[in-house]
């Protein structure tokens, strides 16, 4: 079984044998183009939020009233990214560390990724996915925006993929369900020990390995 993180999924895809290689590389770039387009629309950006229950930051985000914000990744326990206007952000922040967060953290990003903020991106993204190929992987995806299921309908991947610009990244959830699903030992492909220290958060007893 395979999943990514994000951007991710399109190299978990290209190593389940869903999606090209070539085909791969045009969507990211094309996904990339659109998605800093959406950012010079409008200005938007995201915080990390530590030390507080997912279902709390879910509620502070969607009391916050000056500006569109949610709850953008799910990380990992007391791990998740907040992303919308500038100012909703700051509001949600502060109402999350009055909550009881260890500490919230401005990223250093251009955009609200993984929010209402990309809609323009992902009628990019969709409309470049129709004219796609893609084919039944050869073991489950574990997509950002279905993390309760592995796929292996190549619509209802191209229904994830499309979704998953203005959703949020669920791997908290994903990887659960992985486990559930069976999985005991997880690799992280490429540089960095990034999802590896997630793992560690949210199952200790899984064995995480890098393979660059």
């Amino acid at each position: 079984m395979v999943a990514g993180h994000s951007l991710g999924e399109f190299s978990a895809l290209t190593a389940a044998g869903a999606l090209d290689f070539g085909d791969g590389l045009r969507l990211v770039a094309l996904r990339a183009a659109a998605m800093q387009k959406a950012c010079e629309e409008q200005p938007s950006t995201m915080a990390a939020v530590l030390g507080l229950d997912d279902e709390r930051v879910v509620e502070i985000c969607a009391s916050i009233q000056s500006e569109t914000v949610v709850a953008a990744n799910f990380n990992c326990p007391g791990q998740v990214v907040i992303s919308g206007g500038p100012i909703g952000v700051h509001e949600a922040g502060q109402k999350a560390v009055e909550a009881g967060a260890l500490k919230v953290v401005p990223l250093q990003v251009g955009g609200a990724f993984h929010s209402p903020y990309m809609a323009s991106a992902a009628q990019a993204l969709e409309t470049a996915l129709a004219t796609t190929t893609l084919r039944a992987p050869r073991c489950p995806v574990y997509q950002n925006v279905a993390p309760n299921e592995g796929r292996i309908d190549p619509e209802k991947i191209r229904e994830g993929l499309n979704l998953q610009l203005t959703g949020a990244v669920q791997w908290t959830q994903g990887v659960r369900s992985m486990i559930r699903d069976g999985a005991t030992e997880f690799s992280e492909l490429g540089p960095g020990k990034v999802l590896q220290g997630l793992m560690r958060k949210i199952d200790r007893q899984a064995a995480v390995v890098a393979v660059l």
